[in-house]
């Protein structure tokens, strides 16, 4: 079933009204209409435990033994396992390394998922289906479905962000129409500091000529949509326009964090420059910190890259510097989200692509490979579980043995979490239904709902 719109179309608009293009006031309702039509708010069809997710994706696998799920050696025989210590923290009693202190102090908002498993080791595939649903072939985001499914609650601003990547993967529509594509922040490792919306400076103009400028380029392009009827490409070009113009007021303001407290900035650690397998400062205590404001200012969908986590060589060093980077700011947003009351009604997801193969403690070997078979994530705020534990992997971590959690059914229980049927939020292209959990579906894993 398709995400039902019980409104006028832009062309319904253009029919039914006698003043023509002629009128700049007509143009800038049906600019107005365009943004409507894709990106208003929708009701939610389920209960909503959550508006908003902000996803925490930690690209290249993330070693679950040594961060989330503890597996002690045991017996005589050596057996891989957790080569760092670990320790019970919080009234749950959840077990963190000694690599995560600052997360670990805020352990009892965690639901931490340690039976998760994929479909394939390759990076590039599984990175593909944790976004899209789809290992194989292009398919719309996880941030453009949603989108697509509730709509944003700033209408000045993309329904979904993305920081720090160059995947078009993370925030492409695909066959979804443009209006719910995302907005990448920041490329490729780009300086969070000096990264910008690309193109949304526009100093030349005071802002009333700018308006009647656009007023008459929109004009224009108006009359050229009213010969392509069904041209979903360009109105959301024409859309994107007018919420480029309201994206020059409110995105700048956003994007500058200068007026953020000291305190606050040490608590996101920005600018703080790390030692440990790494020679530069880290933008990650930015993105996180950005991923806030997008957060309250009504952006639905906010994904904060950081990647570096293929360890292959040099486990533990490199372990230890991935951790040290995005340990502080991680515990820092989800204390600012707790005290600022938007940890219940945003939905804050860790994970990366799939997990790793265990070291033997106290040997010399300082090697992993890829796991998919049995790997963590973890959840936070949004409607799930706190100081809570949801499946379990093997004794050696190896393989997911209880709980089992698939990307799909990950996908399905977000979908749930925000109010959406995953079996229903469709879209019809190339002759049949889509979703975001694909032809083989997936399964809300109500164990962790709260």
């Amino acid at each position: 079933m398709n995400v039902s719109r019980n409104h006028f179309s832009r062309r319904e608009i253009l029919r039914r009204a006698s003043c023509g293009f002629g009128n700049l006031a007509l143009s800038a309702m049906l600019a107005e209409s365009a943004l409507a039509d894709g990106l208003r708010v929708r009701t939610s069809p389920l209960r909503a435990r959550a508006k908003r997710v902000i996803f925490l994706c930690m690209s290249g696998g993330p070693a679950h033994l040594d961060t989330f799920d503890y597996k002690p050696q045991q017996g005589k025989s050596p057996h891989a396992g957790s080569v760092f210590d670990f320790k019970r923290h919080g009234e749950s009693g959840l077990w963190v390394s000694e690599l995560l202190p600052e997360t670990a102090k805020h352990v009892d908002k965690l639901c931490v998922i340690n039976g998760m498993y994929a479909d394939t080791g390759n990076h590039a595939q599984s990175f593909l289906q944790l976004h899209t649903g789809e290992r194989l072939r292009p398919r719309p985001s996880m941030g453009a479905w949603i989108t697509y499914g509730l709509g944003t609650e700033n209408n000045s601003l993309p329904g979904m962000i993305s920081l720090n990547t160059a995947k078009p993967s993370v925030y492409s529509s695909a066959f979804l129409p443009p209006v719910y594509e995302g907005m990448p922040i920041g490329i490729n490792g780009e300086n969070m500091s000096k990264a910008t919306i690309p193109n949304i400076g526009s100093d030349h103009l005071a802002p009333a000529l700018k308006r009647k400028q656009l007023d008459f380029i929109q004009e224009m392009n108006h009359e050229h949509l009213a010969g392509r009827l069904h041209d979903a490409r360009l109105e959301s070009v024409i859309a994107s326009m007018e919420r480029g113009f309201r994206m020059q007021a409110i995105a700048p303001g956003l994007l500058d964090i200068s007026n953020e407290s000291p305190k606050t900035l040490e608590h996101y650690r920005v600018g703080r420059n790390y030692t440990v397998g790494t020679s530069r400062a880290s933008d990650f205590g930015r993105q996180c910190l950005l991923a806030r404001r997008f957060a309250e200012a009504g952006v639905r969908f906010i994904e904060v890259n950081h990647g570096s986590w293929d360890q292959h060589k040099s486990h533990r060093r490199d372990l230890r510097a991935n951790c040290e980077t995005t340990d502080a700011p991680i515990a820092a947003l989800l204390g600012d989200l707790e005290s600022r009351g938007l940890l219940d009604d945003t939905l804050v997801v860790w994970g990366g692509e799939f997990g790793r193969p265990g070291l033997v403690p106290g040997n010399k070997k300082d090697e992993t490979g890829h796991n998919p078979h049995g790997f963590t994530f973890w959840l936070a705020g949004g409607g799930v579980k706190r100081g809570y534990v949801h499946g379990s992997t093997d004794e050696t971590g190896a393989r997911a043995v209880e709980g089992k959690v698939h990307f799909r059914d990950l996908h399905a229980t977000i979908l749930h979490l925000l109010g959406l049927d995953h079996e229903k939020l469709t879209y019809h292209h190339a002759g049949r239904e889509h979703r975001l959990t694909g032809p083989k579906g997936g399964k809300v894993a109500t164990g962790l709902v709260a």
